[in-house]
């Protein structure tokens, strides 16, 4: 699991972006926690979590309130990607 994005990974979003694809753009890889999810939506148009959340179900001892926190802090997140 990676905690950040690397240079190399970072360089390869912005020469997509800077294609100005019709389509959108979504990130589904390496998103781990709140800041690759961050770093993913600031270089694509959103991010596809996957296995983030499913680790998150099978170390849940509180299953709703792990969920509804986790969906918390990717909307905080979402929304200061867009008001920045």
């Amino acid at each position: 699991m990676q905690n950040f994005y690397s240079d190399k990974q970072v360089s390869y979003f912005q020469r997509i972006s800077a294609m100005n694809l019709r389509h959108p753009r979504l990130i589904g890889f390496g998103i781990s926690n709140a800041e690759t999810f961050q770093t993913a939506c600031n270089h694509s148009n959103g991010a596809i979590i996957g296995s983030a959340f499913i680790k998150m179900l099978s170390n849940s001892t509180q299953l709703k309130e792990d969920i509804i926190n986790f969906v918390r802090i990717l909307k905080d997140k979402t929304r200061r990607v867009r008001n920045s």
